[in-house]
């Protein structure tokens, strides 16, 4: 498989990831979830590398940058 594939499925799996730490947030915030302030600020975190991640490794399997 080439690598701009391996890329562009890296990327979407990130995009998802990021969705699922979205709704985990939500929840935590909402109170459905246990967790405090800490929890949001590391979750956010992850949030963010998950999106950049997600653009960087899109924007590399477009360009076809090994």
């Amino acid at each position: 498989m080439p690598v701009q594939n391996s890329n562009a499925l890296t990327a979407i799996g990130m995009f998802l990831g990021a969705l699922f730490v979205a709704k985990l947030v939500i929840k935590i915030r909402k109170g459905d979830l246990p967790g405090g302030k800490i929890w949001v600020f590391y979750l956010r975190m992850l949030l963010g590398f998950l999106i950049a991640g997600a653009i960087i490794l899109g924007l590399y399997s477009f360009a076809g940058v090994d």
